[in-house]
Protein backbone atom coordinates (compact mmCIF):
# COMPACT_ATOMS: atom_id res chain seq x y z
CA UNK A 1 0.00 0.00 0.00
CA UNK A 2 1.37 3.64 -0.82
CA UNK A 3 2.13 5.71 1.93
CA UNK A 4 2.33 8.65 -0.20
CA UNK A 5 0.24 11.75 1.62
CA UNK A 6 -2.55 12.77 -1.12
CA UNK A 7 -2.26 16.93 -1.74
CA UNK A 8 -5.42 17.03 1.03
CA UNK A 9 -3.59 15.23 3.39
CA UNK A 10 0.22 17.16 2.95
CA UNK A 11 -2.49 20.93 3.44
CA UNK A 12 -3.83 19.47 6.94
CA UNK A 13 -0.18 18.75 7.86
CA UNK A 14 1.08 22.34 7.02
CA UNK A 15 -1.42 23.53 9.90
CA UNK A 16 0.52 22.12 12.72
CA UNK A 17 4.08 22.26 11.03
CA UNK A 18 5.07 25.93 12.06
CA UNK A 19 4.82 27.29 8.75
CA UNK A 20 2.85 30.48 9.81
CA UNK A 21 4.96 30.83 12.89
CA UNK A 22 8.07 31.16 10.19
CA UNK A 23 5.87 33.57 8.17
CA UNK A 24 4.91 35.61 11.20
CA UNK A 25 9.01 35.71 12.11
CA UNK A 26 9.80 36.78 8.90
CA UNK A 27 7.38 39.27 8.66
CA UNK A 28 8.35 40.72 11.97
CA UNK A 29 11.87 40.48 10.77
CA UNK A 30 10.61 42.49 7.72
CA UNK A 31 9.00 45.64 10.08
CA UNK A 32 12.35 45.22 12.08
CA UNK A 33 14.08 46.75 9.28
CA UNK A 34 11.61 48.83 7.25
CA UNK A 35 12.05 51.99 8.29
CA UNK A 36 15.66 52.41 8.37
CA UNK A 37 16.92 50.91 5.14
CA UNK A 38 16.66 52.39 1.78
CA UNK A 39 13.19 52.82 -0.09
CA UNK A 40 13.84 51.80 -3.09
CA UNK A 41 15.62 47.66 -3.44
CA UNK A 42 19.17 47.73 -4.30
CA UNK A 43 20.05 46.66 -8.04
CA UNK A 44 21.33 42.96 -7.30
CA UNK A 45 17.78 42.54 -5.55
CA UNK A 46 16.04 43.29 -8.39
CA UNK A 47 18.20 40.99 -10.83
CA UNK A 48 17.05 38.21 -7.90
CA UNK A 49 13.66 38.44 -9.15
CA UNK A 50 15.09 36.23 -11.69
CA UNK A 51 14.61 33.47 -9.22
CA UNK A 52 10.99 33.20 -9.61
CA UNK A 53 11.18 32.55 -12.89
CA UNK A 54 10.44 28.82 -14.02
CA UNK A 55 7.85 27.17 -15.95
CA UNK A 56 4.81 26.01 -13.17
CA UNK A 57 6.14 22.89 -11.70
CA UNK A 58 4.79 19.78 -12.06
CA UNK A 59 4.86 18.36 -8.30
CA UNK A 60 4.05 20.20 -5.13
CA UNK A 61 6.90 22.13 -3.48
CA UNK A 62 6.95 22.44 0.67
CA UNK A 63 4.91 25.16 1.57
CA UNK A 64 8.22 26.16 3.76
CA UNK A 65 10.17 26.18 0.84
CA UNK A 66 7.78 28.39 -0.59
CA UNK A 67 7.76 30.79 2.53
CA UNK A 68 11.69 30.57 2.24
CA UNK A 69 11.85 31.93 -1.46
CA UNK A 70 9.24 34.63 -0.86
CA UNK A 71 11.38 35.48 2.79
CA UNK A 72 14.92 35.58 1.06
CA UNK A 73 14.22 37.19 -2.94
CA UNK A 74 11.05 38.89 -2.37
CA UNK A 75 11.32 41.07 0.68
CA UNK A 76 14.65 42.83 -0.39
CA UNK A 77 13.02 43.38 -3.83
CA UNK A 78 9.88 45.30 -1.89
CA UNK A 79 9.32 49.07 -1.83
CA UNK A 80 9.97 50.53 1.79
CA UNK A 81 6.11 52.57 1.59
CA UNK A 82 5.27 52.03 5.09
CA UNK A 83 8.58 53.69 6.10
CA UNK A 84 9.08 57.79 6.56
CA UNK A 85 10.68 58.83 3.26
CA UNK A 86 8.40 57.51 0.36
CA UNK A 87 7.08 60.77 -1.13
CA UNK A 88 6.56 58.97 -4.55
CA UNK A 89 2.73 58.31 -5.08
CA UNK A 90 -0.01 59.09 -2.37
CA UNK A 91 0.52 56.48 -0.80
CA UNK A 92 0.16 55.81 2.88
CA UNK A 93 1.82 53.70 5.50
CA UNK A 94 0.23 51.31 7.51
CA UNK A 95 -0.82 51.77 11.53
CA UNK A 96 0.39 49.29 13.72
CA UNK A 97 -2.77 48.00 14.79
CA UNK A 98 -4.17 48.20 11.21
CA UNK A 99 -2.10 45.95 9.93
CA UNK A 100 -1.71 43.55 12.75
CA UNK A 101 -5.69 43.62 12.38
CA UNK A 102 -5.35 42.41 8.88
CA UNK A 103 -2.86 39.65 9.83
CA UNK A 104 -5.54 38.47 12.43
CA UNK A 105 -8.46 38.69 9.67
CA UNK A 106 -6.04 36.76 7.40
CA UNK A 107 -6.45 33.85 9.06
CA UNK A 108 -10.59 34.31 9.04
CA UNK A 109 -10.87 34.89 5.86
CA UNK A 110 -14.31 36.36 5.44
CA UNK A 111 -16.26 37.51 2.97
CA UNK A 112 -18.09 40.55 2.88
CA UNK A 113 -21.28 39.98 0.78
CA UNK A 114 -24.04 38.82 2.97
CA UNK A 115 -24.20 39.25 6.74
CA UNK A 116 -25.35 35.27 6.87
CA UNK A 117 -21.78 34.80 5.27
CA UNK A 118 -20.20 37.01 7.45
CA UNK A 119 -21.66 38.80 11.03
CA UNK A 120 -18.76 40.39 12.03
CA UNK A 121 -18.08 42.02 9.07
CA UNK A 122 -21.36 42.98 8.20
CA UNK A 123 -21.47 44.68 11.67
CA UNK A 124 -17.81 46.72 11.35
CA UNK A 125 -19.45 47.98 8.24
CA UNK A 126 -22.50 49.49 9.68
CA UNK A 127 -20.50 50.88 12.67
CA UNK A 128 -17.66 52.22 10.23
CA UNK A 129 -20.50 53.80 7.98
CA UNK A 130 -21.72 55.60 10.97
CA UNK A 131 -18.25 56.94 12.29
CA UNK A 132 -17.35 57.95 8.73
CA UNK A 133 -20.88 60.14 8.13
CA UNK A 134 -20.34 61.05 11.80
CA UNK A 135 -16.45 62.38 11.01
CA UNK A 136 -16.99 63.70 7.61
CA UNK A 137 -19.97 65.38 8.85
CA UNK A 138 -22.02 64.09 5.97
CA UNK A 139 -25.91 63.97 5.59
CA UNK A 140 -27.22 61.54 7.86
CA UNK A 141 -29.06 59.39 5.40
CA UNK A 142 -25.49 58.79 3.51
CA UNK A 143 -24.22 55.35 3.10
CA UNK A 144 -21.11 53.81 2.44
CA UNK A 145 -19.98 50.63 0.05
CA UNK A 146 -16.12 49.80 0.92
CA UNK A 147 -14.55 49.12 -2.39
CA UNK A 148 -11.20 48.41 -3.46
CA UNK A 149 -9.82 52.49 -4.11
CA UNK A 150 -10.88 55.20 -5.60
CA UNK A 151 -11.36 54.02 -9.36
CA UNK A 152 -13.98 51.92 -8.35
CA UNK A 153 -15.54 54.31 -5.53
CA UNK A 154 -15.69 56.93 -8.43
CA UNK A 155 -17.21 54.71 -11.04
CA UNK A 156 -19.78 53.86 -8.19
CA UNK A 157 -20.79 57.54 -7.52
CA UNK A 158 -21.00 57.91 -11.44
CA UNK A 159 -23.52 54.79 -12.05
CA UNK A 160 -25.25 56.00 -8.76
CA UNK A 161 -25.80 59.68 -10.27
CA UNK A 162 -26.90 58.01 -13.72
CA UNK A 163 -29.43 56.02 -12.31
CA UNK A 164 -31.30 58.91 -10.46
CA UNK A 165 -31.06 61.42 -13.44
CA UNK A 166 -32.45 58.77 -15.91
CA UNK A 167 -34.68 57.38 -12.68
CA UNK A 168 -35.95 61.16 -12.59
CA UNK A 169 -36.99 61.35 -16.16
CA UNK A 170 -38.48 58.26 -16.16
CA UNK A 171 -36.07 56.26 -17.53
CA UNK A 172 -35.16 52.98 -15.91
CA UNK A 173 -31.46 52.63 -16.41
CA UNK A 174 -31.28 48.65 -15.02
CA UNK A 175 -33.69 47.42 -17.42
CA UNK A 176 -33.38 49.60 -20.45
CA UNK A 177 -29.69 50.66 -20.83
CA UNK A 178 -27.94 53.91 -22.35
CA UNK A 179 -29.86 52.92 -25.62
CA UNK A 180 -31.94 55.90 -26.33
CA UNK A 181 -31.70 57.19 -22.64
CA UNK A 182 -31.83 60.99 -21.97
CA UNK A 183 -28.52 62.65 -22.53
CA UNK A 184 -26.69 62.93 -19.27
CA UNK A 185 -24.12 65.93 -19.17
CA UNK A 186 -20.89 65.48 -16.96
CA UNK A 187 -18.70 68.74 -16.04
CA UNK A 188 -15.09 68.37 -14.42
CA UNK A 189 -12.22 70.59 -13.82
CA UNK A 190 -9.37 70.34 -16.16
CA UNK A 191 -7.08 68.76 -13.34
CA UNK A 192 -9.92 65.61 -12.82
CA UNK A 193 -8.26 62.89 -12.08
CA UNK A 194 -7.40 60.30 -14.26
CA UNK A 195 -10.03 57.73 -12.41
CA UNK A 196 -12.26 60.07 -13.03
CA UNK A 197 -12.15 59.30 -17.15
CA UNK A 198 -11.90 55.76 -16.45
CA UNK A 199 -14.98 56.02 -14.30
CA UNK A 200 -16.70 57.72 -17.35
CA UNK A 201 -15.75 55.56 -19.74
CA UNK A 202 -16.95 52.55 -17.90
CA UNK A 203 -20.31 53.98 -16.82
CA UNK A 204 -21.52 54.12 -20.95
CA UNK A 205 -21.11 57.90 -20.71
CA UNK A 206 -18.00 58.68 -22.49
CA UNK A 207 -15.04 60.63 -22.40
CA UNK A 208 -15.73 63.01 -25.52
CA UNK A 209 -19.07 64.26 -24.11
CA UNK A 210 -17.51 65.28 -20.92
CA UNK A 211 -17.53 69.35 -20.40
CA UNK A 212 -14.46 70.63 -19.29
CA UNK A 213 -14.04 73.63 -16.73
CA UNK A 214 -10.63 75.90 -16.62
CA UNK A 215 -8.85 75.85 -13.58
CA UNK A 216 -7.02 78.25 -11.87
CA UNK A 217 -2.96 78.50 -10.95
CA UNK A 218 -3.25 75.84 -8.28
CA UNK A 219 -5.88 73.15 -10.16
CA UNK A 220 -8.95 74.80 -8.35
CA UNK A 221 -12.00 74.60 -10.57
CA UNK A 222 -13.01 78.44 -11.60
CA UNK A 223 -16.51 78.91 -10.01
CA UNK A 224 -17.41 81.80 -12.19
CA UNK A 225 -16.48 79.40 -15.69
CA UNK A 226 -19.06 76.55 -14.73
CA UNK A 227 -21.87 76.89 -17.05
CA UNK A 228 -25.57 76.80 -16.48
CA UNK A 229 -26.66 73.59 -14.48
CA UNK A 230 -30.07 71.55 -15.06
CA UNK A 231 -31.21 67.73 -13.88
CA UNK A 232 -29.57 66.03 -16.23
CA UNK A 233 -26.05 67.29 -14.91
CA UNK A 234 -23.12 65.61 -13.09
CA UNK A 235 -21.16 68.14 -11.64
CA UNK A 236 -17.09 66.62 -10.56
CA UNK A 237 -15.45 68.17 -7.73
CA UNK A 238 -11.83 67.49 -6.30
CA UNK A 239 -10.73 67.53 -2.09
CA UNK A 240 -6.94 67.57 -3.18
CA UNK A 241 -5.37 67.92 -6.38
CA UNK A 242 -3.27 64.65 -6.77
CA UNK A 243 -0.52 67.41 -7.98
CA UNK A 244 -1.01 70.60 -5.78
CA UNK A 245 -3.22 69.15 -3.07
CA UNK A 246 -5.47 72.27 -3.48
CA UNK A 247 -9.43 72.04 -2.81
CA UNK A 248 -12.53 73.62 -4.75
CA UNK A 249 -14.65 75.91 -3.37
CA UNK A 250 -17.27 73.20 -2.07
CA UNK A 251 -19.53 75.61 -0.22
CA UNK A 252 -20.37 78.19 -3.12
CA UNK A 253 -20.32 75.84 -5.93
CA UNK A 254 -22.32 72.70 -4.42
CA UNK A 255 -24.99 75.23 -3.18
CA UNK A 256 -25.44 76.68 -6.49
CA UNK A 257 -25.16 73.35 -8.31
CA UNK A 258 -28.29 72.33 -5.65
CA UNK A 259 -30.19 75.08 -6.61
CA UNK A 260 -29.87 74.23 -10.60
CA UNK A 261 -30.44 70.19 -10.17
CA UNK A 262 -27.51 69.23 -10.82
CA UNK A 263 -25.37 65.73 -8.50
CA UNK A 264 -22.30 66.89 -7.76
CA UNK A 265 -19.87 63.97 -6.92
CA UNK A 266 -16.77 65.05 -4.94
CA UNK A 267 -13.47 63.05 -5.63
CA UNK A 268 -11.74 63.40 -2.29
CA UNK A 269 -9.11 60.25 -2.45
CA UNK A 270 -7.05 61.39 -0.01
CA UNK A 271 -7.87 64.85 0.74
CA UNK A 272 -11.60 64.55 2.19
CA UNK A 273 -9.69 63.15 5.73
CA UNK A 274 -8.60 67.14 5.86
CA UNK A 275 -12.38 67.46 7.72
CA UNK A 276 -11.22 65.15 10.27
CA UNK A 277 -8.51 68.20 11.41
CA UNK A 278 -9.84 70.71 13.26
CA UNK A 279 -6.33 72.89 11.61
CA UNK A 280 -7.35 71.75 8.19
CA UNK A 281 -10.98 71.49 7.88
CA UNK A 282 -11.77 74.13 6.13
CA UNK A 283 -10.14 72.99 3.18
CA UNK A 284 -13.46 71.00 2.97
CA UNK A 285 -16.18 73.52 4.11
CA UNK A 286 -19.32 72.37 2.08
CA UNK A 287 -18.92 68.92 1.01
CA UNK A 288 -22.16 67.93 2.75
CA UNK A 289 -24.06 70.02 0.30
CA UNK A 290 -22.81 67.23 -2.72
CA UNK A 291 -24.57 64.15 -3.04
CA UNK A 292 -21.39 61.50 -3.45
CA UNK A 293 -17.57 61.19 -2.01
CA UNK A 294 -15.25 59.11 -2.87
CA UNK A 295 -12.28 58.68 -0.37
CA UNK A 296 -9.41 56.04 0.29
CA UNK A 297 -8.67 54.43 3.71
CA UNK A 298 -4.70 53.00 2.35
CA UNK A 299 -4.24 56.69 1.90
CA UNK A 300 -4.59 59.25 3.96
CA UNK A 301 -5.93 56.73 6.51
CA UNK A 302 -3.05 54.86 7.15
CA UNK A 303 -5.00 51.26 6.06
CA UNK A 304 -3.30 48.41 4.60
CA UNK A 305 -3.94 48.42 0.70
CA UNK A 306 -6.22 47.94 -0.77
CA UNK A 307 -9.29 49.85 0.95
CA UNK A 308 -11.67 53.06 -0.35
CA UNK A 309 -15.24 54.03 0.17
CA UNK A 310 -17.76 55.30 -2.24
CA UNK A 311 -20.28 57.14 0.18
CA UNK A 312 -23.42 58.57 -1.04
CA UNK A 313 -26.54 60.59 0.09
CA UNK A 314 -29.30 58.60 -2.24
CA UNK A 315 -29.77 55.19 -0.96
CA UNK A 316 -31.73 53.95 -3.45
CA UNK A 317 -29.70 55.16 -5.97
CA UNK A 318 -26.66 53.48 -5.18
CA UNK A 319 -28.33 50.48 -4.47
CA UNK A 320 -30.49 50.42 -7.66
CA UNK A 321 -27.06 50.88 -9.71
CA UNK A 322 -24.90 47.72 -8.28
CA UNK A 323 -28.32 45.52 -7.35
CA UNK A 324 -27.67 41.80 -7.61
CA UNK A 325 -30.52 38.94 -7.06
CA UNK A 326 -30.58 35.90 -7.24
CA UNK A 327 -32.50 32.48 -5.56
CA UNK A 328 -29.58 31.39 -3.44
CA UNK A 329 -29.28 35.04 -1.90
CA UNK A 330 -30.20 35.44 1.88
CA UNK A 331 -30.38 38.96 2.89
CA UNK A 332 -29.96 39.47 6.38
CA UNK A 333 -31.92 41.23 9.14
CA UNK A 334 -28.85 44.33 9.01
CA UNK A 335 -26.44 44.89 6.58
CA UNK A 336 -25.46 43.09 3.36
CA UNK A 337 -22.17 44.47 1.86
CA UNK A 338 -22.54 43.59 -1.57
CA UNK A 339 -25.91 45.51 -2.02
CA UNK A 340 -23.54 48.79 -1.83
CA UNK A 341 -20.38 47.35 -4.18
CA UNK A 342 -20.33 46.12 -7.26
CA UNK A 343 -17.98 43.26 -6.22
CA UNK A 344 -20.18 39.98 -4.18
CA UNK A 345 -16.81 38.49 -3.61
CA UNK A 346 -14.85 41.07 -1.87
CA UNK A 347 -12.44 40.52 1.32
CA UNK A 348 -13.23 41.73 4.42
CA UNK A 349 -10.96 44.77 4.55
CA UNK A 350 -13.59 46.33 6.86
CA UNK A 351 -11.85 44.99 9.71
CA UNK A 352 -8.45 46.69 9.35
CA UNK A 353 -10.50 49.97 8.18
CA UNK A 354 -12.31 49.61 11.77
CA UNK A 355 -9.02 49.08 13.72
CA UNK A 356 -7.45 51.87 12.17
CA UNK A 357 -10.59 54.20 13.23
CA UNK A 358 -10.90 52.48 16.66
CA UNK A 359 -7.04 52.82 17.26
CA UNK A 360 -6.59 56.47 16.23
CA UNK A 361 -10.22 57.86 17.43
CA UNK A 362 -11.03 61.63 16.35
CA UNK A 363 -7.94 63.16 17.94
CA UNK A 364 -5.24 60.83 16.99
CA UNK A 365 -6.52 60.76 13.37
CA UNK A 366 -6.87 64.75 13.26
CA UNK A 367 -3.47 64.39 15.05
CA UNK A 368 -1.70 62.39 11.91
CA UNK A 369 -3.51 64.31 9.02
CA UNK A 370 -2.24 67.77 10.85
CA UNK A 371 1.59 66.16 10.34
CA UNK A 372 1.48 65.12 7.44
CA UNK A 373 1.06 69.28 6.71
CA UNK A 374 3.45 70.05 9.06
CA UNK A 375 6.17 68.04 7.22
CA UNK A 376 4.98 68.87 3.85
CA UNK A 377 5.61 72.54 5.10
CA UNK A 378 8.75 71.29 6.55
CA UNK A 379 9.78 70.06 3.10
CA UNK A 380 8.92 73.21 1.40
CA UNK A 381 10.59 75.65 3.42
CA UNK A 382 13.91 73.26 3.46
CA UNK A 383 13.78 73.14 -0.39
CA UNK A 384 13.31 76.66 -1.03
CA UNK A 385 16.16 77.86 1.62
CA UNK A 386 18.37 76.11 -1.10
CA UNK A 387 19.58 77.47 -4.70
CA UNK A 388 18.01 75.61 -7.61
CA UNK A 389 14.64 74.57 -6.47
CA UNK A 390 11.45 76.17 -6.65
CA UNK A 391 7.98 75.55 -4.89
CA UNK A 392 5.73 75.82 -7.45
CA UNK A 393 2.48 75.24 -5.34
CA UNK A 394 0.52 76.56 -2.43
CA UNK A 395 1.33 74.03 0.06
CA UNK A 396 -2.03 73.76 1.92
CA UNK A 397 -2.55 69.76 2.58
CA UNK A 398 0.26 66.88 2.18
CA UNK A 399 1.68 67.68 -1.38
CA UNK A 400 5.02 69.75 -2.45
CA UNK A 401 5.51 70.58 -6.16
CA UNK A 402 9.33 71.52 -6.72
CA UNK A 403 11.27 72.54 -10.26
CA UNK A 404 14.56 73.18 -10.94
CA UNK A 405 15.76 75.88 -13.27
CA UNK A 406 14.88 73.80 -16.24
CA UNK A 407 12.79 71.01 -17.04
CA UNK A 408 16.31 68.86 -18.28
CA UNK A 409 17.63 69.66 -14.48
CA UNK A 410 14.22 68.69 -12.55
CA UNK A 411 13.94 65.52 -14.72
CA UNK A 412 18.00 64.46 -14.35
CA UNK A 413 17.15 65.41 -10.79
CA UNK A 414 14.28 62.97 -9.82
CA UNK A 415 16.69 60.43 -11.77
CA UNK A 416 19.42 60.79 -8.96
CA UNK A 417 16.94 61.40 -6.06
CA UNK A 418 15.85 58.12 -6.91
CA UNK A 419 19.31 56.74 -7.48
CA UNK A 420 20.42 57.47 -4.05
CA UNK A 421 17.49 55.79 -2.64
CA UNK A 422 17.78 57.80 0.75
CA UNK A 423 13.80 58.64 0.00
CA UNK A 424 12.38 57.91 -3.43
CA UNK A 425 9.77 60.92 -5.12
CA UNK A 426 8.21 60.65 -8.76
CA UNK A 427 7.90 63.51 -11.66
CA UNK A 428 5.01 64.87 -12.70
CA UNK A 429 3.35 67.71 -14.99
CA UNK A 430 2.28 70.95 -13.76
CA UNK A 431 1.11 73.46 -15.80
CA UNK A 432 3.07 72.10 -18.71
CA UNK A 433 6.03 71.66 -17.03
CA UNK A 434 7.95 68.56 -15.62
CA UNK A 435 7.84 69.01 -11.77
CA UNK A 436 8.46 67.05 -8.78
CA UNK A 437 6.10 66.05 -6.82
CA UNK A 438 6.54 64.96 -3.13
CA UNK A 439 3.27 63.61 -1.39
CA UNK A 440 3.51 63.06 2.54
CA UNK A 441 1.06 60.42 3.78
CA UNK A 442 2.99 58.04 6.31
CA UNK A 443 2.33 58.24 9.96
CA UNK A 444 6.20 56.87 10.16
CA UNK A 445 7.52 60.50 8.50
CA UNK A 446 9.98 62.48 11.15
CA UNK A 447 11.08 65.86 11.01
CA UNK A 448 14.48 63.55 10.44
CA UNK A 449 13.06 62.08 7.63
CA UNK A 450 11.95 65.61 5.83
CA UNK A 451 16.01 66.93 7.28
CA UNK A 452 17.58 63.60 5.61
CA UNK A 453 15.32 63.85 2.63
CA UNK A 454 15.98 67.60 1.78
CA UNK A 455 19.78 66.54 2.02
CA UNK A 456 19.40 64.49 -0.24
CA UNK A 457 17.62 66.78 -3.04
CA UNK A 458 20.75 68.95 -2.05
CA UNK A 459 23.33 66.19 -2.92
CA UNK A 460 21.12 64.90 -6.07
CA UNK A 461 20.93 68.63 -7.39
CA UNK A 462 24.92 69.07 -7.23
CA UNK A 463 25.51 65.85 -9.04
CA UNK A 464 23.21 66.64 -11.54
CA UNK A 465 24.80 70.36 -12.10
CA UNK A 466 28.42 69.24 -11.64
CA UNK A 467 27.90 66.87 -14.55
CA UNK A 468 26.55 69.46 -16.95
CA UNK A 469 29.27 71.04 -15.92
CA UNK A 470 31.88 68.57 -17.26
Amino acid sequence: MSTKKSTQERMFSEVGSGLFEKAQSYGLEYLSKVFDRNVFPENQALVDLEKFVEEMPTQSEDASKVIDLLHQFGSPATVATMGGRYFGFVTGSVLPASLAAKNLSLFWDQVSAMQVMSPITAKLEAIVEKWLVDLLRLPPNTVAGFVSGSSMANFCGLVAARYRILKNKGWDITEKGLFDAPRIRVLAGRHAHSTILKAVSLSGIGKSNMEWVDVDDQGRIIPELIPLLSDNTILILQAGNVNSGSFDNFKSICQKAQTQGAWVHIDGAFGLWAQASQKLKHLTDGIEFANSWTVDAHKTLNTPYDSGVILCADKEALVSSLHMTGGYIITGNERDGMLYTPEMSRRARIIEFWAALKYLGKDGLGEMIQGFHERAIQFSKGLNEIKGFHILNEVVFNQVLVGCETEEITTQTISKIQELKVCWVGGSTWLGKKVIRISVCSWATTETDVDLSVKSFEKALKMVLQSSNE
